[in-house]
């Protein structure tokens, strides 16, 4: 009834299952035909030494047989290898499939999913559910339809023998192929569950732990960092071992009921087949096609006692659902033609327990302008940068790029945006690489030329690989500063006409913090730049400052006229640098 259930309402197992039938039962027929060469193989084998033991008068009476045997020897890894190309294939096809939708709804509503969602259930269902499909079909459906299709075909070849014997066998066969397999997803039910949950608490605290590993590191408390998981690895394994034990009791008790179908075979074939020579050289033929099956029955119960971590894949993916694209009619604004960018009464708040309320923010920021958005933190001032890119949709009021709705522009909107936030993503391969994401139609001339001016050029060419040196993981390879540099080269590459700075110097030491902004506006000069900063460190260098408070713009205008006229932005300011 759960399995049928989990399946009732699934668009992502059935679906794929439609779509490919054709190659699913390709694959599911030259796995039938891998079981019947194999026990063709043994039959023909045991006909051939039989017979050559009764002395023929000529050879020619085992030839046929010998050659049959060739035949079958050959044909068994065939067929075995073309059905492993066919089933991978196939559900190489539907992960595939699978994992685009999957990426497609996430990126549809990131924001949506992290909501319902721990990071660690993201990363386990990245990690695993779409793996555990994948295991699905080779671990579970492909064995089992084929052991039902055998168990089918030999009970009813029985059959046409001996009808009683026939059922006897089917009956014995059922056990193995069902009856066992059913007790097994019964017993190991719950405790492929229990794994399961522990599990998804090991990504969710690995998650929480290896984000926050400075701070464990600056409080001295590197035991208790190494100890956080060890209690859920221990019942983990403790678990795994359980499971571990009951399978090779399971596998044992599934061999002794193969070999109480053999101990069948051999008294049957020795009442019925013994008659004269003729049928006696049949004896060991039939009793030595049955080996080969229990390679095809054996690992259905294996298959089906996962059952549980299926099900809860299953049931996890069907609530990622696509979203829907309200987007209205989209544009497109060549760069050259941008001119500005208009937020007029906007009104933005999370919730009505958030501390973030955004209330008539209204700004005109022209083609070529640097603003710069400061305050305390929490205000707003990040909300602001999410509003103008159209990642978030205020409650009131309107932004327009060109008297475009930001809403209008968003499937070309890296075209008019580009961002550099606190700490840029550094991918571990090389130098030229990670600067490429930018654009990567830029020939290697031209990402040069960007690492040149954003004051890199000399750092690179003094190491080893140079340009092809691998950054490391996340950047490690290099200092804040100089990602930052990284990140900016990338900028460069896009050339969009508006860039967004959000606190990109934070955490630096004052003296790379201004050498920094000096690089920032010394490249980006030609550009309009909309930044947020916590401080006043390098204000000299825009035009319009909009400082925030939990009431809204406390104050506004350029550095030099509020330095002069505004005796709480001089204080700051004095402040900031050391007056």
């Amino acid at each position: 009834m759960n399995f049928f259930k989990t399946f009732k309402s699934d668009t992502w197992v059935k679906p794929y299952i439609k779509q490919y039938k054709g190659l699913l039962i390709t694959a599911l027929l030259l796995g039938l035909m891998t079981s019947f060469c194999a026990a063709a193989l043994m039959f023909t084998s045991g006909y051939t030494i039989d017979k050559a033991a009764t002395h023929p008068i000529n050879i020619l009476l085992i030839y046929i047989p010998i050659l049959l045997t060739r035949a079958f020897g050959i044909g068994r890894p065939v067929f075995k290898y073309i059905e492993r190309l066919m089933s991978h294939n196939w559900v190489l096809k539907v992960t595939s499939d699978l994992r685009t939708r999957l990426y497609k709804n996430l990126e549809g509503d990131a924001s949506f999913f992290t909501e319902h969602h721990k990071t660690g259930d993201i990363m386990g269902l990245l990690s695993e559910d779409i793996s555990h499909l994948q295991n699905l079909y080779l671990r579970t459906v492909f064995p089992a339809v084929i052991s039902y299709l055998l168990t089918i075909v030999a009970s009813l070849a029985l059959g046409v023998f001996n009808p009683s014997f026939g059922f006897f066998v089917f009956l014995l066969l059922f056990v193995e192929v069902f009856l066992v397999p059913l007790i097994s997803v019964t017993i190991e039910s719950a405790r492929r569950a229990y794994q399961k949950e522990v599990k998804n608490d090991l990504y969710i605290q690995l998650t929480d732990n290896i984000l926050g590993v400075d701070d464990w590191v600056v409080s001295g408390r590197k035991k208790d960092f190494k100890n956080l998981t060890s209690k859920n690895i221990k019942s983990l394994d403790s678990s795994k071992n359980k499971s571990k034990a009951f399978r090779r009791n399971r596998d044992f008790g599934l061999q002794l009921v193969f070999v109480a179908i053999v101990v069948c075979f051999l008294i049957f074939t020795n009442l019925t087949m013994t008659h004269n020579q003729a049928q006696a050289n049949f004896v060991s033929a039939v009793v030595l096609a049955i080996f080969p099956l229990s390679d095809a029955i054996i690992p259905v119960s294996q298959g089906f006692e996962e059952w549980p971590l299926y099900k809860d894949s299953i049931n996890r993916l069907n609530t990622v659902q696509p979203v829907t694209n309200n987007l209205p009619k989209q544009v497109t604004i060549n760069p050259k033609d941008f001119n500005s960018i208009s937020l007029n009464n906007v009104t933005f708040e999370y919730d009505s327990n958030s501390p973030i309320l955004i209330k008539n923010f209204s700004q005109n920021i022209h083609k070529g302008e640097k603003l710069a958005l400061l305050g305390p933190s929490g205000i707003g001032k990040t909300t602001i940068l999410q509003l103008i890119l159209g990642d978030l949709s205020p409650q009131q009021g309107q932004i327009q790029v060109n008297d475009f709705d930001i809403s209008q522009i968003q499937e070309n909107r890296e075209q008019i945006f580009s961002v550099l936030n606190q700490k840029p993503f550094l991918f571990n391969t090389t130098l030229m690489n990670n600067v490429r994401l930018g654009n990567e139609q830029k020939s290697d001339a031209a990402i040069k030329q960007a690492i040149e001016r954003v004051g890199l050029k000399d750092l690179i060419e003094s190491l080893p690989d140079k340009y092809n040196t691998i950054v490391g993981e996340n950047g490690a390879r290099f200092s804040g500063g100089e990602q930052e540099r990284i990140a900016l080269a990338r900028i460069l590459l896009q050339d969009a006409p508006v860039v967004l700075l959000d606190e990109p110097t934070v955490g630096l030491d004052p003296i790379t913090e201004n050498e920094l902004l000096e690089t920032f506006f010394d490249v980006l000069q030609d550009k309009t730049i909309i930044w947020v900063t916590h401080h006043l460190q390098g204000i000299k260098h825009v035009d319009h400052v909009v400082f925030m408070n939990d009431k809204g713009i406390e104050m506004e205008g350029s550095p030099q006229q509020l330095y002069q006229t505004n005796s709480h932005f001089k204080e700051l300011y004095q402040m900031d640098q050391g007056i």
